[in-house]
């Protein structure tokens, strides 16, 4: 089956226009498509030439498709924006819950959702017409939106994976106003304090030298609260990455929130290899951050060895960072390639080092999980908490586990299934 939509062509297409707005709407779809590789198409159409729609549309995506991940956004773009003839029903039919007139309700994909959206921005001013053939009256469409969530409620459920681009905005926006609070720790050392209950001794004695030895006032002291650090393990690999930027965009709020309690936050990525971007989180503008955070993990979205960055990081890091009693979050789908063995005694020695080892799973989310794969089976039994990660609501959770125990019962479900 070709890989190219079967629609017909414009019949007076104003190529220059056209190439102009279908990058524009790849751009707003999530793809890099700048004002050079809009060039760079207009001049192969115009080389090549095009017999076929097939022709035309392999010419076009040589010019902006340069990652496997982007051709499905593309097809869905390019079948959307060359004059499908029901060009608008087509988009509203993805973005709207109910409409009238629809038989059966169709479940989109996220590069359907996200193509849809980028044509719809603006379609006012620049979109072609939806039928050119038939007549010119409006078309009313009614949408039911009885029975409803509120969009904020229902964001708040959405798996980031199923999420369009204006859901991604509104859901970073969401992410940045989360907390994540702490409890200080039991500390020996103590602080001077009117309301204590424990009996400075030594500045008590202190007084009294001062005095001859008389005693006049008996010094009080209440222990001083110790912040633990956070540290956060994030895979970045193909499977994990729209998770791994919605976290990311989570932890830039949690390091730049000053009254959650945390001493420290420290991150790490790793894929195929172990990166510490802890100074960029510090960074306050969040796409800054995560910008320079993306230059400098150059293995995103690349393969997973979860077991030797983990070995790198136990080696070259968890003295320094972990003190304190830290928190440890690792969030990673546990799928490895590499050695099973190696994986679980790496994770068991951070376990041993941390003062709680929480894992953040977003293949938790599926009812039907089991811990089958071999590097799940490994990390499993050397974490406290268990917990999904895939949507905004699982990550306000995060709080209670941190706190308290929450997500050590889906462990023992799944433990005892091993």
């Amino acid at each position: 089956m070709p890989e190219y939509p079967d629609l017909e062509l414009p019949e007076n297409p104003k190529l220059t226009h056209n190439i102009t707005h279908f990058a524009r709407a790849l751009r707003k779809a999530g793809l890099p498509a700048g004002p050079g590789r809009v060039l760079d198409a207009i001049r192969a159409v115009e080389a090549a030439g095009f017999v076929s729609r097939s022709d035309f549309f392999y010419t076009l995506r040589s010019c902006f498709i340069n990652r496997p991940e982007h051709r499905a956004v593309f097809a869905q773009v390019f079948r959307l924006y060359w004059r499908d003839p029901r060009f608008m029903e087509h988009m509203m039919a993805l973005l709207l819950p109910t409409m009238r007139g629809v038989q059966e309700e169709r479940k989109a994909n996220p590069s359907e959702k996200r193509a849809a959206e980028a044509l719809l921005h603006g379609v006012e001013r620049d979109a072609p017409e939806a039928n050119s053939g038939e007549s010119g009256e409006d078309v009313k469409i009614d949408i039911d939106a009885s029975m409803t969530m509120s969009s904020e409620e229902r964001l708040k459920t959405l798996d980031f994976e199923q999420m369009g681009t204006d859901e991604i905005a509104r859901a970073k926006r969401m992410l940045s106003r989360l907390s994540l609070p702490v409890k200080p720790l039991a500390s020996r050392r103590g602080r001077p304090s009117s309301k204590g209950h424990v009996v400075d001794s030594r500045r008590t004695l202190r007084a009294a030298m001062r005095r001859a030895g008389e005693i006049r006032e008996i010094h009080l002291k209440k222990p001083r609260p110790l912040w633990p650090n956070l540290v956060v393990l994030c895979d970045i690999s193909g499977s994990m990455s729209q998770y791994s930027r919605m976290i990311l965009h989570f932890l830039h709020s949690v390091a730049n929130h000053r009254g959650d309690g945390w001493a420290r936050v420290h991150a790490f990525t790793f894929g195929t290899r172990l990166t510490n971007i802890t100074r960029h989180l510090a960074t306050r503008d969040v796409d800054e951050a995560l910008a320079a955070a993306g230059r400098e993990a150059r293995d995103w979205e690349g393969g997973t060895r979860i077991g030797s960055c983990l070995r790198e990081f136990n080696r070259d890091w968890s003295r320094r960072v972990m003190g304190q009693g830290a928190v440890v979050l690792l969030v990673t789908d546990g799928l490895d390639r590499g050695n099973s063995d190696m994986l679980g005694r790496e994770t068991e020695r951070i376990r041993l080092s941390s003062r709680k080892l929480i894992w953040i799973n977003p293949l938790l989310r599926w009812d039907g999980f089991a811990p089958k794969a071999e590097g799940i089976r490994a990390i499993l039994p050397n974490v406290d908490v268990f917990q999904a990660g895939h949507s905004i609501a699982s990550l306000e959770e995060l709080a209670e586990a941190i706190s308290n125990s929450g997500g050590a019962g889906e462990k023992s479900r799944l433990m005892a299934a091993l």
